[in-house]
């Protein structure tokens, strides 16, 4: 298992976890490997809905999804900016997908029931599709809520507005609340509001598509942690802090 610590970084202090009172985890590539290629489904249907949308080829609609998705946070975001899209119909037909790759992960659920406080998910995906996913994980009934891209008004992470929603919602002291993703850049503001951040770096990353960018920042300023096993991470933590109870 993969962890940073605070020798690894130089003089800059790292965020722990005794102070954590909240547990916020993205969810797509988070709460399950990328190895599954589950989100593999959504990309492919993003870009089929894209070449219907703007009558073009596929290559120019993989394109198209990949800038976008770079530039402005989500596809979705980039086509309502720049192409006018309604949005409630593309989320509905492109989270359409087949979530039997998932299985029930009780290593996960039992790590996750031993961290003392809230849990909440943060997700530019919908609840529905999110419900789906912890279904199938067996682990929906550890969550307190999800705050979905409908939640955050159709604005996307890594953009501040959508945290300070969050946090507002949720009446969350970011220095008492931790994140989880599988994205440094959607770190990097809840580390500037106080929040203990965690970069999941799943093995087997490389054997899903995914850009330079979006492997990039495991040794950013802002992420505190890293590591390559979030169940195994997560009890280490319970277990530090029940030693320390």
């Amino acid at each position: 298992m993969i962890q940073r610590r605070a020798r690894d970084r130089g003089q800059r202090q790292i965020r722990g976890f005794d102070a954590i009172k909240t547990w916020v985890f993205d969810l797509d590539n988070t709460l399950y490997p990328h190895h599954l290629n589950l989100w593999q489904q959504v990309d492919a249907r993003i870009r089929d809905y894209i070449v219907g949308f703007l009558k073009v080829t596929h290559d120019e609609a993989l394109r198209v999804q990949k800038d976008y998705y770079r530039r402005y946070g989500t596809t979705v975001r980039g086509l309502m900016e720049e192409h006018g899209l309604d949005p409630e119909k593309f989320l509905e037909v492109v989270h359409e997908i087949d979530h039997s790759p998932l299985t029930p992960n009780p290593a996960l659920g039992a790590a996750i029931a031993a961290l003392p406080g809230r849990k909440l998910i943060l997700t530019n995906g919908t609840r529905r599709h999110a419900v789906a996913v912890m279904r199938r994980l067996e682990i929906e009934k550890h969550f307190e809520d999800v705050f979905d891209i409908a939640a955050a008004e159709l604005e996307p992470k890594p953009r501040p507005r959508v945290y300070e929603r969050f946090l507002a919602r949720h009446r969350l002291d970011p220095r008492q609340a931790a994140i989880f993703e599988d994205l440094a850049r959607n770190l990097e503001v809840p580390h500037a509001l106080g929040m203990t951040t965690v970069l999941v770096v799943p093995e087997r990353t490389r054997e899903v598509f995914r850009e330079e960018w979006e492997l990039a920042g495991r040794d950013a300023p802002h992420v505190d942690h890293v590591t390559d096993d979030l169940a195994a991470f997560l009890r280490s933590i319970a277990d530090a802090r029940a030693s320390k109870a």
